[in-house]
């Protein structure tokens, strides 16, 4: 059995905690640059506003709508996700965090699963403040389904049984109820079903979860593939997805952004993969991993035609694999003077680390020079000072000093304090 906790609208909920005027009103938050809404309130949903509606548009077509818009405040959403998680655990033995605002829980040995799911989505929306969906199933993707029907019969009533709403145990159903409630379900919805799947599987005549959940295992695995295999074999109760309590290390790491303006100088363009490198080296050792590539690209903005286009990428070899932000930020740099061209308007960079292994792996090698040995001891320190006191509080000399003034640094006016990691920032409460 496995259980799945999602938040409700979490970004625009995390906004919501400490901003309770927000209730009732159509809310988005918008992406990178405040360019487009990545996530939206029921009544935003209401209007008629989709998933990467451009913001200008928004205020244009909904000029008297009333809705709020607000630049995203990740440090926030993942303070909040992890005091989330801390509670969904306590729902079973055994859990996966899947995403900032979902996590399986396994429910071998837990009694009455229904009404401590009830409990433990009482206890996050009464200690935190985020309303969430908890479905329940046999298989990670009968939870899945269980939650889409948690959330919807609360949100729609009518969609879906009332008992369902908020707390879906789908395999405390009699047969036939189960049955309905697949029927009631576009195909869609089931996690595994991407959209050109689902249009093969509309061609073939199937609409609902159930049409998917009778079809034959062998059939589907010869004419499509073996993860839609997977997918049917689950609808039909037998586990196929295993549970990760520890989520596999990336193979790939990733750290870019889009500019808050065009960028045409070298140096800004240094300041800016100084930044990723550093972030992306974070994340690395957060996994435990070494790098042995880096990847460095910058392009112009393809939106703005009237401009030049430009777009080039580098990968720079490390001499030894490694998770030394100095060696990596060094490496980023150097990519980032070979491919840099002057009179475009830069509009995005990045840099990605590659070849990642185990740091555990080690290659020997003889000390020719002052910089052969990893500075562990050093950017173990400087993550442990930025955890403590803030990103960004010592950094790489090449990112600058300027902060938020930097050229390059991405648009966020509409960004709310961070309420939770910021002493400066602590919400205020008067009586």
């Amino acid at each position: 059995m496995y259980a799945l906790v999602d938040g409700n609208n979490f970004y625009v909920s995390c906004e919501r905690i400490f901003r309770p005027a927000l209730n009732g009103r159509p809310v988005i938050v918008l992406s990178n640059n405040d360019g487009c809404a990545i996530a939206r309130s029921n009544e935003a949903k209401a209007l008629g506003i989709t998933m990467g509606m451009p913001w200008f548009q928004i205020r244009t077509q909904m000029p008297h709508a009333g809705v709020v818009a607000l630049s995203a405040n990740f440090g926030l959403y993942g303070d909040i996700s992890n005091r989330m998680m801390s509670l969904a655990a306590g729902l079973g033995p055994e859990q996966e965090i899947y995403s900032i605002d979902e996590s399986f829980v396994g429910l071998a040995g837990v009694r009455d699963v229904t009404a401590r799911a009830r409990r433990v989505r009482e206890r996050i929306h009464q200690w935190i403040g985020i309303p969430c969906g908890i479905g329940i199933g046999q298989t990670k993707t009968l939870a899945k389904l269980a939650n889409h029907v948690a959330k919807t019969a609360e949100r729609k009533p009518g969609s879906y049984p009332a008992e369902l709403a908020q707390v879906a145990n789908l395999a405390a159903l009699h047969a036939s109820d189960f049955d309905a409630v697949l029927a009631a379900t576009d195909l869609g919805e089931v996690w595994g079903i991407g959209r050109r799947i689902a249009e093969q599987l509309r061609g073939a005549g199937l609409s609902t979860a159930l049409d998917v959940a009778r079809l034959r295992p062998a059939m589907v695995r010869s004419r499509w593939n073996v993860t839609l295999e997977k997918t049917v074999r689950e609808l039909q109760g037998l586990s196929c997805i295993a549970f990760e309590d520890v989520p596999p290390a990336k193979k790939e790491i990733a750290s870019t952004r889009s500019f808050g303006r065009p960028v045409t100088r070298l140096e800004d363009l240094i300041e800016a993969v100084t930044e990723f490198a550093s972030r992306a080296g974070e994340k690395l050792r957060r996994q435990n991993g070494h790098a042995g590539k880096v990847l460095t690209f910058v392009h112009t903005s393809p939106h703005r035609r009237e401009d030049p286009q430009y777009s080039r990428s580098v990968v720079v070899p490390l001499r030894r694999p490694t998770a030394d932000t100095g060696l990596l930020v060094q490496a980023a740099v150097a990519g980032m003077r070979q491919i840099y061209r002057p009179g475009y308007k830069m509009a995005k960079a990045g840099v990605h680390l590659l070849e990642l292994q185990d740091a555990a792996i080690g290659q020997a090698e003889l000390a020719l020079d002052e910089g052969g040995a990893d500075g562990g001891h050093l950017v173990t320190a400087v993550d442990q000072l930025n955890a403590r006191y803030g990103r960004g509080t010592v950094q790489i000399a090449s990112a600058g000093t300027a902060g938020v003034r930097r050229q390059w640094v991405m648009r966020q006016d509409l960004k709310t304090p961070h309420y939770t990691t910021s002493w400066k920032e602590l919400p205020l409460v008067r009586a």
